[in-house]
């Protein structure tokens, strides 16, 4: 049977753009396990979610339930399960004949890995964020503008670094992704992976925000080339051999 893959369209022409969402897809992709895409827009979560009863993965500031994607039914057990991390933990748990993303019983070493990765791109938002709004289709585009702007307390356009401040934090970027490349080196070169050879959650998770950047500021971006180019092309090699994984269905 066929799981439905939630994801949140864009105007780009793959469709497909979201880090978070791009996990679960990897996930589906790597496991060979059939699915299908249906797109959901950002204004359109929260009503879809609590129709079909996907349940929400956090909380509002106010305590109530905040709904986002990516999401999934799997018709052979009737579920519906959301939040990347826990997808990918429902598959291993339903699919246990599907590639393992946590080899070696490494599932708590992952999820801190993933945890520990998150602060090494605290450079980054400020510069896609606003730049991702103008990816996205109207409607969504018009939630995503008024409910950052919320939180930022000024537009998306303000929220953006410029001159000398661009120039240093962007250097953080870079200094956050040095840290990962360290832990990266600890493979002893015996591969691509953070496992040396092995594919697994933690390469899943980077290179999921890794291609945020290639397709929010383009292939041809200067922040691209940065980014591709950066400790040895790491981040690029990276890409290139989850790329078969990339498909969008």
């Amino acid at each position: 049977m066929t799981i439905i893959f939630y994801d949140i369209p864009s105007a780009l022409p793959r469709n497909a753009w979201s880090p978070n969402t791009f996990k679960a897809r990897y996930a589906l992709n790597f496991k060979g396990i059939p699915y299908k895409t249906e797109w959901v827009e950002y204004p359109d979560i929260e009503p879809v979610a609590k129709k079909l009863g996907i349940p929400p993965t956090t909380k509002k500031l106010d305590g109530s339930p905040h709904y986002t994607l990516p999401a999934i039914y799997d018709p052979s057990t009737k579920t519906y399960v959301s939040d990347s991390r826990l997808i990918v933990e429902y598959l291993e748990k339903e699919y246990p004949d599907t590639p393992s993303l946590f080899p070696h019983n490494t599932v708590g070493l992952q999820l801190a890995f993933s945890h520990a990765f998150g602060p090494c791109l605290d450079a980054l938002w400020e510069f896609i964020l606003p730049v991702q709004c103008l990816k996205l289709n109207p409607r969504s585009a018009e939630y995503f503008r008024r409910t950052r702007e919320a939180d930022f307390g000024k537009t998306l356009e303000e929220v953006i670094p410029k001159g000398d401040q661009a120039v240093i934090q962007w250097a953080k970027y870079k200094d956050g992704m040095g840290k990962v490349d360290a832990w990266y080196t600890q493979n002893g070169g015996k591969g691509p992976f953070l496992m040396g050879e092995t594919l697994s959650w933690a390469d899943v998770v980077v290179v999921s925000w890794t291609i945020w950047v290639r397709i929010i500021f383009g292939e041809d971006s200067q922040q691209w080339k940065d980014l591709s180019s950066w400790h040895g092309g790491r981040w690029n090699t990276l890409v290139e051999n989850l790329e078969k994984y990339e498909t969008v269905l």
